[in-house]
């Protein structure tokens, strides 16, 4: 087999020529080609990671002439979503690592598109670490890795005739590791959120979104799997429009936020969501519907007027459980406008620093048999929710215990309103009169907070004026 490097003077000149001709139709430039013999000196990606793991600085620089490392190119700079640089992975299939190559060049797709092998000259370049996934390029000051520079292009990056098929590994959230960075993956059965479909909202053109907007799916498969977060440039081509309704699959390159604090995914372009816009997922909820008042007798009620403000919410019989990070329900009271409203409790990781947040807070067991006619309703406000979650969830077989609550099965309440991150921030959003009349036996009712994992991102929640009645 021959492989074949680009000579890129002749692009250049080319490129001159055809500046004004405004064109997004984008062919593998025409260039002359010259062969070359197969590199014998293979070092795998894998082993390039390694030496970087393995460096006390986090950095390893090659100087050994004739190496060369292999790989097949999974991203494409087409829609605007990746900028000077391709990532690559060791096969086609079934791949084990991926690393960036940094290029100072655009666009990259006509040159290396999706599938094409390439061999890096590894001679005088350096990799590391750069944003938590592993990337190679000319060594900068310090640890840091600066792009190729198209002049020095075609002495490290060799092009081969080959194109091929690249299958991606399919995965669930669970599945995200550091070994399948920069890996092409699929996941199933995943659909963004009810309010972002129905907010119309759009991959990164919102008035919140810097240099990246960020998505959250859900998967079809378990309702209270932690959301995976999308990441959009707000420089690419489609940045303005509408996620995607409907549910289904979505093919991207797993890689880490700018930090460093979180997995996200990251698409080449609108093509890679193969949903069903007429199908969304079912979850396992409970639905007894809305009534029109509560009830006449009170089983539970709580205002938590009887707590201390800036104490964790502990009230008789209920139960306050963080199940990751360091934010709990506390007992606050609101100042400005809602003064008068009195105590209430409030849960938000906000700059807490928190990679994960989950609080929960749960009412004493009811006893659905000892009467009938039971309505639930409670209020709900946010301060800027954004990235975060309530849900109002609901166990028949919850044994009582801290210990039990992750292994308990919770189903969503369906009917009662939780406030919307949209919402003004001062505003208390009623939940509606929520039957609970369908309900036998024992349970319990849960409120569960989750934060994103992007602490600067992530909002507050407040909760008041919970009541369970009956006729």
């Amino acid at each position: 087999m021959k492989h074949i490097n680009k000579i890129f003077a002749l692009a250049a000149i080319m490129a001159v020529a055809f500046s004004c001709v405004e064109d997004d139709e984008y062919e593998v430039p025409d260039t002359r080609l010259v062969d070359i013999e197969d590199p014998s000196n293979i070092v795998t990606i894998g082993n390039v990671v390694s030496q970087i793991d393995q460096s006390q600085n986090g950095t390893v620089t090659f100087d050994t002439p004739g190496e060369f490392m292999e790989g097949y190119v999974i991203s494409s700079d087409e829609a605007g979503n990746f900028f000077e640089e391709i990532v690559i992975q060791d096969a086609p299939e079934n791949p084990t690592v991926g690393i960036k190559v940094l290029i100072d060049n655009s666009p990259l797709f006509t040159t290396y598109e999706f599938g094409r092998r390439i061999f890096v000259n590894l001679d005088g370049l350096t990799a590391g670490i750069s944003n938590g996934v592993p990337v190679i390029g000319i060594a900068g000051s310090g640890t840091n890795i600066e792009k190729i520079a198209p002049s020095q292009q075609e002495d490290f990056i060799l092009r081969d005739d080959i194109v091929a098929e690249i299958v991606p590994t399919v995965v669930t959230p669970s599945d995200f590791a550091t070994d399948k960075l920069n890996t092409y993956i699929v996941l199933d059965g995943a659909q963004f959120s009810d309010e972002d479909v129905a907010n119309n909202r759009s991959f990164a053109a919102e008035a919140t979104d810097q240099f990246d907007g960020l998505r959250f799916l859900q998967s079809c498969t378990d309702f209270f799997a932690p959301a995976v977060r999308l990441e959009t440039s707000t420089f690419s081509d489609f940045k303005a429009a509408s996620v995607p309704g409907g549910s289904g699959s979505v093919t991207a390159i797993l890689s880490r936020d700018f930090e460093d604090d979180n997995f996200v995914i990251v698409v080449n372009g609108p093509a890679d969501f193969d949903f069903d816009p007429n199908v969304r997922c079912d979850f396992d909820v409970v639905s007894c519907g809305l009534v029109g008042a509560a009830g006449a007798t009170t089983i539970l009620s709580e205002n938590f007027e009887t707590q201390s403000t800036g104490q964790i919410a502990q009230p008789a019989g209920w139960t306050n459980f963080i199940e990751a990070g360091t934010e709990t329900w506390e007992v606050y009271s609101a100042g400005g406008t809602n003064a008068s409203l009195g105590n209430s409790v409030r849960v938000g990781s906000f700059r807490s620093n928190d990679t994960s947040t989950i609080s929960w807070l749960i009412t004493p067991q009811i006893d659905f048999d000892a009467q009938t006619g039971e309505v639930f309703d409670f209020e709900t406000s946010n301060s800027f929710a954004d990235g975060s979650e309530m849900q109002v969830l609901y166990s028949a077989d919850w044994d009582g215990t801290t210990a039990g609550i992750t292994t308990a099965t919770w189903e969503a309440l369906a009917d009662p309103t939780i406030v919307e991150d949209s919402e003004f921030f001062g505003n208390w959003v009623p939940s509606g009169f929520a039957s609970l009349d369908c309900l036998t036996g024992t349970g319990y009712i849960a409120f569960k907070y989750e934060g994103s994992g992007d602490a600067g991102f992530d909002g507050t929640y407040e909760l008041d004026n919970i009541r369970i009645t009956s006729n």
